[in-house]
């Protein structure tokens, strides 16, 4: 399966970063509003235990307050622990994924969301690559592959399809697909049409970085609801 080969190789690269930050870097903001970047590897080790909740057929957390109690609690210990904690929670739900048997399956996540197994490599590789990127420690948006930039923009598109608050949009990514997004236009209303490179994009969509490369084609750039 693609997806479990890409997780791999992303997970490395986070890793091979993990293991170059110490404690004083770890304390340090990163791009996240108000976590550190301790906060932000506490989170990926978490949230690959949750993964692996979820693919053994358990819910993803016991609760929002006890997933964010365990962000919290992990984020201060000692850089080594922090990137061990990393390594040995990305292990377990690698071989947790490598023996599914059903990816046709339906799991249910987070919020009472529901996904096809298959999913959930794709789902885990977000975590990895948005978050590696939200370290600020040296990788970004552009670094990541063409093929993940347009499957993530495609992904958020239509997270955002349907949204009220969202107006109309035809997203034209350059030298992507085309993407559609927001609640249905009314009768006679033109979709809003955006242009930009395709981590402008991704950027925009989730709430990564200011719109300052995208163009659109009549009327302001919409603000986005959070995801």
């Amino acid at each position: 399966m693609r997806d479990l080969t890409t997780l791999d190789e992303a997970t490395a690269r986070l890793l091979t970063v993990a293991g170059t930050l110490d404690d004083a870097a770890l304390a340090e903001p990163s791009r996240l509003p108000g976590w550190t970047r301790g906060h932000l590897l506490s989170h990926l080790a978490r949230n690959a235990d949750a993964l692996l909740n979820v693919v053994a057929g358990r819910p993803m957390y016991a609760s929002a307050e006890a997933r964010d109690a365990d962000i919290e609690a992990g984020a201060g210990r000692p850089a080594e622990t922090l990137a061990e904690d990393v390594r040995l929670s990305a292990a377990r739900l690698a071989t947790a994924l490598s023996e599914v048997t059903d990816w046709e399956a339906v799991v249910e996540l987070r919020n009472g969301v529901t996904d096809r197994l298959a999913r959930v490599p794709f789902r885990r590789l977000v975590e990895v690559e948005l978050h590696q990127v939200d370290l600020g420690a040296g990788r970004e948006l552009e670094d990541l592959s063409p093929e993940f930039t347009d499957a993530e923009n495609a992904f958020l598109a239509d997270r955002f399809t349907g949204h009220p608050d969202v107006p109309p949009l035809l997203l034209r990514p350059a030298g992507s697909p085309a993407l559609t997004s927001g609640r249905a236009p009314a009768p006679g209303e033109e979709p809003l049409t955006v242009t930009g490179a395709p981590a402008d994009l991704l950027g925009w969509l989730a709430g990564r970085r200011a719109p300052a490369g995208l163009r659109t084609g009549g009327g302001p750039l919409p603000a986005l609801p959070p995801l």
